[in-house]
């Protein structure tokens, strides 16, 4: 008999200690209608992950489960999948919130967790610091002098408030959080010994040097908060959106180093910035930060939830990309012109112009689009000739099998270009220049090297070469060999 009530002490025991170690989160909403649903919501990136579902029953209802959530930020949805309001869940996880019909801050109370009744406490200060200064700003239509006064009395009072917080929870996760939001402040003038001289260009550097300052990424319970998607969405499509791909592989690198040591958080930056690196195929080089970040991480083994088949895809998908990359020597071409003559050594080359560049133009005579940029391209490219100042060589490929109906378009429309086609050819140029479909347009520069791989509007092509030289003032002047009459094209007049 003893043996029995103490194996059943044990067990009651154990089933405490298994419960304890779930979570339990009862709501207590004012004036709910019985048979409401809700949902329990997690932040994740811009979504919410749902993990539970609860129905109101005599003014209450509960989230259970036997396994602990994750620390981070929640949310309470209601029955169209919609956020009611944030909530808390820290280390403790049984606690109680109730809350009035307007989702107050000032009327939630959590019962049981310190870390949710300090972030709604913190809501509510920010709320009452707004209303009133509402009620100041329409005091001030007034009585101007005693609007001021009541306003540097409202600021000085919430900077105390505020500076006490950040002392009083720095080691708390909502004080982690709240830390995240701050922005970095800048220097408004140039260190001593600064061997920069533009201000302007010296800030821009220290802010995304120092974006990350604030940010508690030691800690990945901040991957469940809505605060750390919209820093690292506003960092890497923001602050670095027009920056090259050498600037954006760098201070990627800088950020994805400081979270190699974690999986977890890894995963959550990669999982996020590398798809939208590869899909944007009308960015200028992101397709090279894919394949830096790519190489980097995954193909270096820095990715432990990557497995073989992840890792084998990604590295064809790197070397597929790699020959027209930014930076990568144009492959020459060889395609027959109108005459469609077999002997190759009357083959055209798309690398041998006295012009300083070369558009490499893939069109396809049944395109639309490829008719109208192809116009527009035309309308360029003849008035550059009659001013004597033809900058660049238009290459442009047939995209179309149908031989005759290729040549009787160009005729139509009186192509000026150097117009080759037809399916002779001395390489595979859909592979050598990541042809997709048509148009596309790649720029070579003196050296024939990719300059651009993406296709742009005509009216931006001089801008873009201006902004090259600019960047490259040698490229502006310097003659290659590649600079002279080509050695397979005779223009036919």
């Amino acid at each position: 008999m003893k043996k029995t009530i103490l194996l059943l002490s044990v067990m009651l025991t154990l089933a405490s200690t298994l419960m304890a170690q779930g979570y339990k989160i009862s709501f207590q909403p004012k004036g709910a209608t019985d048979g409401t649903k809700f949902y329990l919501g997690q932040h994740f990136r811009d979504k919410f992950i749902l993990h539970d579902s609860a129905t109101v029953t005599n003014g209450t209802f509960v989230f259970q489960g036997k396994q602990k959530l994750n620390r981070g930020v929640y949310a309470l949805v209601d029955s169209q999948k919609k956020g009611v309001f944030d909530f808390m869940v820290d280390d403790s996880q049984i606690f109680t919130i109730a809350y009035d019909e307007k989702h107050s801050a000032a009327s939630m109370k959590a019962t049981g967790s310190k870390n949710c009744q300090a972030m709604f406490d913190y809501m509510a200060k920010i709320d009452y610091g707004n209303v009133k200064a509402k009620e100041i700003q329409e005091l001030g239509k007034t009585d101007k002098a005693k609007a001021e006064t009541q306003m540097e009395e409202l600021r000085t009072e919430m900077n105390s408030y505020l500076d006490n917080f950040k002392k009083s929870s720095s080691n708390t996760l909502f004080g982690k959080i709240m830390n995240s939001t701050e922005s970095v402040k800048v220097p408004e003038t140039l260190p001593e010994g600064s061997s920069e001289t533009n201000l302007q260009n010296w800030q821009a550097i220290y802010y995304r040097t120092h974006y990350w300052d604030n940010v508690n990424l030691k800690d990945h319970s901040l991957i469940y908060t809505p605060q750390l998607f919209d820093k690292m969405n506003l960092y890497f499509f923001g602050v670095l959106y027009y920056q090259d791909a050498d600037t954006i592989t760098k201070y990627a690198y800088q950020v994805l180093d400081k979270v190699v040591d974690d999986s977890t958080m890894l995963r959550y930056f990669l999982d996020f910035i590398v798809p939208k690196y590869e899909h944007a195929t009308k960015m200028i080089g992101w397709d090279q930060v894919f394949v830096n970040i790519t190489e980097h991480y995954y193909l270096s083994n820095k990715c432990p939830w990557s497995t073989e088949a992840d890792r084998y895809s990604r590295r064809n998908t790197v070397e597929y990309l790699k020959p027209s990359l930014i930076g990568q020597p144009g492959i020459e071409l060889l395609i027959p012109d109108s005459n469609q003559s077999p002997d190759p050594n009357q083959w055209i080359s798309s690398h041998y112009f006295p012009e300083r560049y070369v558009i490499l133009w893939f069109w396809d005579p049944d395109c639309n689009h490829c008719k109208t940029q192809s116009e527009e391209l035309k309308q360029l490219y003849n008035k550059m000739k009659q001013e004597g100042n033809k900058r660049f060589e238009v290459y442009a490929i047939g995209y179309e099998a149908d031989v005759p109906k290729w040549k009787r378009t160009f005729v139509e429309r009186q192509y000026p270009f150097v117009n080759v086609g037809g399916s002779n050819v001395n390489v595979d140029y859909q592979a050598a220049y990541n042809v997709h479909g048509a148009p596309t347009m790649i720029i070579l520069d003196c050296d024939r090297q990719i300059i651009l791989n993406k296709t742009i509007q005509t009216n931006s092509i001089l801008p873009f070469l201006d902004q090259y030289e600019k960047q490259y003032p040698d490229k502006a002047t310097r003659v290659t060999k590649w600079m002279r009459p080509s050695i397979y094209y005779r223009d036919k007049k």
